[in-house]
């Protein structure tokens, strides 16, 4: 009993720590390709908007993650990442300018209705 804890603990201990470094890479690699792109002005509607929330129950804390999906002048769409703000101020159906820069959302200006 006592050799297999000596041989799992340190098998679980590296796998811990190398999917940690996953993340990390993963992390800084998006952030270097979001870098890399242009930053982008481009007529959209806002087709759909979800939310993905984790942990949470009896006194626990919990997360939440807001999307919204955009379709552009071609008819290809993008899910983006937002505020909680931004989630909020947006509705889906608006038109305007979507300003966004490879997966980052900078923001959305919504077109004025002719009066």
């Amino acid at each position: 009993m006592f050799s297999m804890m000596e041989v799992l603990f340190p098998i679980f201990f590296i796998l811990i720590i190398g999917f940690i470094i996953f993340v990390i890479f993963s992390g800084v690699r998006q952030w270097s390709y979001n870098n890399k792109q242009p930053r982008l002005n481009v007529a959209a509607v806002v087709v759909s908007k979800r939310t993905e929330v984790s942990g949470g129950g009896a006194d626990h804390h919990s997360s939440t993650w807001y999307y919204i999906t955009f379709q552009v002048e071609s008819g290809d769409r993008m899910e983006l990442s937002v505020t909680g703000r931004d989630f909020g101020l947006i509705a889906e159906g608006d038109a305007g300018e979507l300003d966004f820069q490879g997966t980052r959302f900078h923001g959305f200006n919504r077109r004025q209705l002719p009066s």
